[in-house]
């Protein structure tokens, strides 16, 4: 599994290609949007963002996945929307407010087939780890 450093570094250069393209490049991966997840550090207090892909969106409601790659540990960003499910996520160029929770037991049943059909990636991190890899809708409203 990659490292946090890893992690961070490939965020910053995916960062820097949105910014010095004008986000024409780096807006997709894949067939997902990309989007910019902003939460409150659940122990720093402070403004954390990362990019996210969305595998599936439905209306106003995005769908994140906290897979980390299969890692046994949840990404800090999952941690911390837990705590405090008030968000900011900026896609295709605009920023809102948005309120996140994970998605209960039918609802990740009836969605977790709809993301790996389409992005088969997902269901081999969930391969990878023990633990049951989240499923979180960022809904419209802080």
């Amino acid at each position: 599994m990659p490292s946090d450093f890893v992690f961070k570094a490939a965020n910053a250069v995916h960062r820097g290609l949105l910014k010095v393209s004008g986000g024409r490049l780096g807006a997709m991966a894949g067939k997902m949007p990309v989007l910019e997840l902003t939460t409150i550090g659940r122990r720093s207090g402070k403004p954390r963002s990362v990019l996210l892909t969305s595998p599936w969106q439905d209306g106003d409601t995005i769908v994140v996945v906290a897979s980390r790659g299969g890692d046994p540990q949840h990404p800090a960003w999952f941690l911390n929307l837990r705590d405090n499910p008030a968000v900011q996520v900026t896609i295709r160029g605009e920023t809102k407010p948005m309120r996140a929770r994970v998605a209960g037991a039918d609802e990740r049943a009836d969605l977790w087939p709809k993301i790996t059909d389409a992005h088969r990636n997902y269901a081999g991190y969930q391969r990878r780890t023990e633990r049951e890899i989240p499923v979180v809708l960022l809904e419209p409203g802080g």
